[in-house]
């Protein structure tokens, strides 16, 4: 690592934990928890902060064994705290979300997109397991037009035992930049909101949900 660590320290700690990346993960972490769906997974940011946080625990142990002053170990150890919070706190809101919604998120194509690899692995196992649970304690008991994980008759023409995120949910939102926004469904009256820069709003999320996708918005 650096030969002068505490001469450097501050371009190192730079170097080592990004504060754009710190920032963008706590943004993607407040957005995923206050959405009522599951939103984009964060693949890059996800990448970044692992490797960040990896070499920020490899400079510690060094500062460490080659005796650094131990205020400025602390820093280091804060700051990787934090950061090690926010990733897992990102990650534990998404699988609850994932286990909440999982036959939603598998059966819906634009959910399913914004799931990883390995949660939509996750995702599947879970509704495999539930299904069979299900099958095994209720369902085969049932008659035949009620054995669907599904539906709640043979005769409904949507899948209506699945659970859905309510899109109507009320959330608090701040406005990143100036955006005019539709109040009401295409076909309705329309009537939009104007939010300037900082603007705090209560709405309902289906109304700012493709400003906080395009990152116009940010969810509180």
């Amino acid at each position: 690592m650096a030969s002068n660590p505490e001469a450097g320290g501050s371009a190192d700690y730079e170097t080592l934990m990004s504060t754009s990346d710190v920032e963008l993960l706590k943004r993607a972490w407040r957005n995923e928890k206050a959405a009522p769906e599951i939103l984009q997974y964060e693949g890059a940011l996800v990448d970044r902060a692992k490797e960040q946080i990896e070499l920020v625990e490899e400079t510690i142990d060094d500062y460490v064994e080659n005796g650094i002053d131990p205020l400025v170990v602390s820093l280091y150890q804060m700051d990787l705290d934090r950061t090690q919070f926010l990733l897992r706190s990102y990650l534990r809101v998404r699988l609850l979300k994932i286990e909440k919604f999982m036959f939603h998120n598998l059966k819906s194509e634009e959910a399913e997109r914004r799931l990883s690899e390995q949660e939509k692995v996750f995702a599947t196992r879970c509704a495999d397991d539930l299904a069979k649970h299900f099958e095994e304690t209720v369902l085969l008991k049932l008659p035949e037009n009620y054995q669907s994980v599904l539906k709640q008759s043979l005769i409904s023409e949507v899948d209506d035992m699945v659970p859905q995120p309510h899109l109507d949910t009320f959330v608090v939102c701040r406005s990143k930049n100036f955006v005019s926004l539709n109040l009401y469904e295409e076909g309705e009256s329309p009537e939009t909101v104007e939010m300037e820069r900082g603007d705090l709003y209560f709405i309902r999320y289906k109304i700012v949900k493709r400003a906080i996708e395009s990152g116009q918005i940010d969810l509180i």
